[in-house]
């Protein structure tokens, strides 16, 4: 079941990639972005859930600081234990909160500005702190099972 829910989160950082992007260019190109934002919403929210199962029930994560012989002090110094452990999940979530701060100021206000700045803030979030298969000692693949 973890390895399916992996694949799954995996899977849906396409989604909220693919969403926020068509997000983005409705706000630039200046048109509704509001049903953008909702699949952009709903997908990013389920993936956090996802996310938030792994951290805590998974083998990295959460396992990760329980098991540090040396506490987090130790965790921090290894690269691949700190990501797992504290950047990725740290990044992602205030990812998705810039993303429904966005969300919210669009649906309140109608104004593309100040969701656009949250927008871009939360893609260059999400692109920094995915474990790309490019990334040293974190790296995972393009597609799910591949």
């Amino acid at each position: 079941m973890y390895t399916g829910l992996v694949h799954l989160h995996n899977l849906l950082r396409w989604v909220v990639l693919i969403a926020l992007v068509i997000a983005i260019l409705s706000i630039v190109l200046k048109k509704d972005a509001l049903k953008a934002g909702k699949v952009l919403m709903i997908s990013a929210h389920t993936t956090l859930l996802l996310g938030l199962y792994q951290y805590f029930f998974g083998n990295v994560g959460f396992q990760l600081i329980k098991s540090a012989a040396g506490g987090m002090k130790e965790l921090m110094k290894d690269p691949a234990s700190r990501f797992w452990a504290v950047e990725h999940a740290f990044s992602m979530i205030l990812a998705i909160v810039f993303i429904t701060i966005g969300h919210i100021k669009y649906k309140k206000t109608g104004k593309a500005n100040p969701t656009l700045i949250f927008y871009v803030i939360a893609l260059i979030l999400i692109l920094l702190m995915t474990p790309w298969p490019f990334k040293a000692f974190v790296g995972r693949p393009w597609y799910p099972g591949a």
